[in-house]
């Protein structure tokens, strides 16, 4: 991702409609933005990131005039995250903070002891390190992860904290 938001280099209000387009999954077809099916206003879109309505503009104009970032944007898509509906549809959120993001396993490992546990994972987004500073990995599980995987979450490849809701 770094590569392709390097493309707005010189241009901080245009580089940061195209990581917040890259961080929620805001797709370029046909000369505008879609959040899916829904096309999204050039206002809505500075609003959102805190720029004027021409700077969406102009974003999503480079977007469509540089083939290699019209490769990326095509093809992106938003999706549902089910960590703020869990306790609701009778699952736990579990937050996994990183020591370093960019450590490879991570998710393996945990999601390995939560297996170990006889739990499903419902769903697991990491978020890029190169999209969010504070990068980190959110699972949500059926029901409760029994207590004693607790403390061998925590002892898993590169896991700083976790935060359970």
């Amino acid at each position: 991702m770094e590569r392709t938001i390097s493309a707005f280099k010189g241009y901080p209000s245009q580089e940061a409609i195209a990581t917040m387009m890259l961080r929620l999954g805001i797709c370029v077809k046909n000369g505008s933005a879609y959040c899916g099916d829904i096309e999204l206003s050039d206002s809505a879109l500075g609003r959102a990131a805190g720029v004027d309505r021409r700077v969406a503009r102009a974003t999503i104009d480079k977007i469509c005039r540089t083939p290699s970032l019209l490769a990326v944007f095509s093809k992106m898509r938003s999706m549902s995250l089910l960590s703020d509906v869990a306790p609701e549809i009778g699952c736990t959120t579990l937050e996994i903070i990183p020591t370093d993001a960019h450590m490879p396993g991570i998710l393996a490992d945990v999601t390995a002891t939560i297996f170990s546990a006889g739990v499903s994972v419902r769903q697991a987004v990491v978020n890029d390190p190169g999209l969010q500073k504070n990068a980190h990995l959110i699972i949500v599980i059926d029901g409760q992860l029994p207590p004693e995987y607790l403390p061998r979450l925590k002892l898993c490849r590169g896991v700083s904290s976790i935060t359970i809701r």
